[in-house]
């Protein structure tokens, strides 16, 4: 090789770049950077919203699913509660005498445990005699003498599962009027 070659070496693609840039070429750079960043920021903040969304949705779809867990629970507890009535209204009707059988006893037991069981579920019977008439809770039937407003006997029992009434108590509701003593009931009658 020859010094005119050695010297006429191969040039790069990449160009120098002169000492003299002109003031509008530096302020075009610094606009195109200016949008560079702030279409960088524009997606990162765009991001982080998506991201807390996305963590939102997660964290909503997972309270839907624990709610319908718990609210397919209680169409089955509904199905039961006839079940549940239907010991109660067999072990009110025992007659005395057989009340200490064993066999009274053993259903006794097994109501028991289907009423503990559904309320290790979530199930809790609602209170209704003697307590003030709410319509959320309560089912009125009837009117009978005693306490305007207040509840004077339950005639189906009603039931809240999970903070949710699944079945209303129907009652009898005190009309105002005073209410009249047995034993005046049947004096009243015979005369």
């Amino acid at each position: 090789m020859t010094e005119e070659q050695q010297n006429q070496s191969p040039q790069t693609d990449a160009q120098p770049v002169a000492p003299e840039a002109t003031l509008e070429e530096l302020e075009k750079l610094k606009k195109a950077l200016a949008e560079v960043q702030a279409k960088a920021e524009s997606n990162l903040a765009n991001w982080q919203r998506a991201h807390a969304d996305f963590i939102n949705f997660r964290r909503r779809c997972e309270q839907e699913k624990e709610e319908h867990t718990k609210f397919a629970n209680a169409a089955l507890i509904g199905c039961l509660l006839p079940v549940l009535d239907d010991f109660e209204l067999a072990l009110a009707c025992v007659p005395p005498k057989l009340a200490k059988s064993d066999w009274i006893q053993g259903i006794s037991l097994i109501a028991d445990k289907l009423r503990e069981t559904l309320k290790t579920q979530g199930l809790t019977p609602i209170k209704a005699r003697g307590e003030p008439f709410d319509p959320c809770f309560h089912e009125a039937i009837m009117q009978t003498p005693g306490k305007e407003g207040i509840v004077t006997a339950e005639l189906h029992k009603g039931y809240v599962f999970c903070n949710r009434v699944i079945r209303p108590s129907r009652v009898a509701v005190g009309n105002g009027q005073p209410e009249i003593p047995p034993a005046a009931e049947s004096s009243a009658g015979q005369t």
